[in-house]
């Protein structure tokens, strides 16, 4: 196992995943264009979520069993290319149907990328697991962060077609990640590193656990991501407000990987992972009920709190599935947050029907069900980390 990072390996993982998660962050930023163009109901609007997600995190284990199974490193350009692609013709599109369309095939791309990326990741963060994940998804985090930064602005001054021109940096690091496939095959274990890797034991009993606490988290995240700018918007405010709320929370969830990584390889994964599912139903009840400049502050520590444990969890999941990297990378990434998509959905029924203050507080409840879930998760076999076996990261 190597002892550091490669970090020239890791910038350019980071870099893919800054790009792939540029072209998903800017969905939500565009819902509310979309919103008002075509006169969408709140359900309408969350389904346009749903068609992103159910594409980009649903088939994301599809991806990564063919990865560990194959070997897929053009996934990774290709993942990149085809997010980007589809976003910028989806906010020019003149019509319902093909938005939903286009944003369907960009979650293609995007569920292509990730549990690859994951995987060469894991390969190369050295020791320190849970730190060397945040900084591949650091990338992923910022760039979703920038999706509504960059995207709201071109839109208000140049219309959708803004959101088409901001796809053209994602396709430069589609041809950029091309170029430097030789470089990344350089972090792959030996063979003889990756058979030892492979005597690791799956605890899928685990995995279960863990993707339920996902799951639940990803309520309360993609219920936010799709209804927060709505809720401005709702309570007085203008869509570039909105979209300032959605870039706060979304640039304190960067700002929360690169702090959360640290704190989880010292005090521990699970540990980490409990408190801050426990924080997130409290902080947004403040959001919904208390507002201002408060209200902004608890939606900011959502972001941290989230978004920071997402490295956590993929960790987790890699350990968990040792035999497996790839598929757990997708079940973690994928998957379970997928699953929390949908359930965004049903969020957007219960504000048409009811209110959407109402779908805010339910959103608030699904992490303290998922708290519950995290306090059994058990302690992972170590054995099978990718890059070997001793000096794991802290998982108490």
């Amino acid at each position: 196992m190597r002892d550091e990072l490669d970090r020239r390996a890791m910038a350019t993982l980071s870099g893919g995943h800054m790009a792939v998660d540029f072209a998903s962050g800017s969905v939500p930023a565009l819902l509310p264009f979309f919103t008002l163009k075509f006169d969408l109901s709140y359900t309408a609007t969350a389904v346009l979520m749903l068609a992103v997600l159910v594409s980009s995190s649903l088939v994301q284990p599809f991806f990564g069993l063919w990865s560990d199974r194959r070997g897929a490193m053009w996934l990774l350009p290709g993942g990149v290319a085809l997010a980007g692609l589809a976003t910028g013709l989806a906010a020019s599109a003149p019509t319902y149907p093909l938005v939903a369309g286009l944003v369907f095939v960009a979650g293609i791309g995007i569920a292509a990328y990730h549990p690859e990326g994951a995987k060469f990741a894991a390969f190369a963060s050295g020791r320190k697991r849970a730190s060397g994940m945040s900084y591949f998804n650091i990338g992923g985090n910022t760039g979703y962060a920038l999706g509504p930064i960059v995207v709201t602005p071109l839109v208000l001054w140049l219309g959708l077609g803004g959101g088409t021109l901001a796809m053209i940096p994602v396709l430069v690091m589609a041809t950029v990640l091309l170029r430097s496939l030789s470089a990344l095959r350089g972090v792959a274990p030996a063979a003889a590193g990756a058979q030892r890797a492979a005597d690791g034991r799956d605890d899928v009993r685990a995995m279960t656990l863990l993707t339920i606490v996902i799951a639940f988290r990803s309520v309360a995240w993609f219920g936010l991501l799709t209804f927060v700018p709505l809720w401005v918007v709702a309570n007085g405010g203008t869509e570039g407000e909105g979209g300032r709320e959605l870039s706060l929370m979304l640039v304190s969830g960067a700002i929360g990987t690169l702090v959360l990584g640290p704190v989880a390889d010292r005090i521990g994964l699970r540990r980490t992972l409990v408190v801050t599912q426990a924080a997130l139903p409290f902080l947004i009840v403040v959001f919904v009920a208390v507002g201002g400049a408060v209200g902004t502050f608890a939606l900011m520590l959502v972001g941290l709190s989230c978004v920071g444990t997402f490295g956590v969890t993929m960790v987790l999941s890699q350990l968990y599935l040792p035999r497996h990297v790839g598929m757990a990378s997708g079940l973690s990434i994928g998957l379970a947050m997928g699953l929390g998509g949908i359930a965004a959905v049903l969020l957007g029924v219960v504000a048409d029907i009811i209110d959407l203050e109402t779908a805010l507080y339910l959103a608030a409840a699904a992490p303290a069900i998922g708290c519950v879930f995290s306090i059994f998760l058990p302690r992972p076999h170590t054995v099978g980390a990718p890059h070997a076996e001793p000096a794991a990261p802290a998982i108490v």
